[in-house]
């Protein structure tokens, strides 16, 4: 089955990039249909939907952060990857990248999650 694990520092300076690599095993992230999300929890706050990745290497971002996110990919390590450009404090929270199809749209929207890591935004 679909295994993900997330990668990346845990400790981003303000006004740097967050960049972070969810490594997939168990499945291709060019299989038809498959979609690749970024999900991100900071402390005492719900889910937040980030963008995702799809199969044909399509990208769709939540409007709050369109102007900060980009998601890319690297088919030859099977690996997809989050930057997040120019970040606050606010944006400290633990990050997590998820499987999900695009035949079936649900919230959460798989039952496949990495197991997060927490990113830290400080000087």
């Amino acid at each position: 089955q679909v295994q993900l694990q997330e990668s990346g520092p845990d400790l981003v300076k303000p006004s740097q990039t967050l960049s972070l690599t969810c490594t997939v095993s168990g499945g291709s992230i060019t299989t038809s249909y498959y979609a690749w999300n970024w999900i991100r929890q900071a402390p005492g706050k719900g889910l937040e939907w980030m963008g995702v990745i799809a199969y044909d290497g399509s990208t769709y971002y939540s409007p709050s952060l369109k102007s900060r996110i980009s998601i890319s990919r690297d088919t030859s390590k099977n690996q997809f990857s989050l930057q997040l450009s120019s970040v606050i404090p606010e944006d400290t929270a633990v990050y997590y990248c998820a499987h999900s199809s695009l035949r079936f749209i649900r919230w959460p929207p798989s039952d496949y999650w990495g197991q997060g890591t927490q990113v830290t935004v400080s000087s």
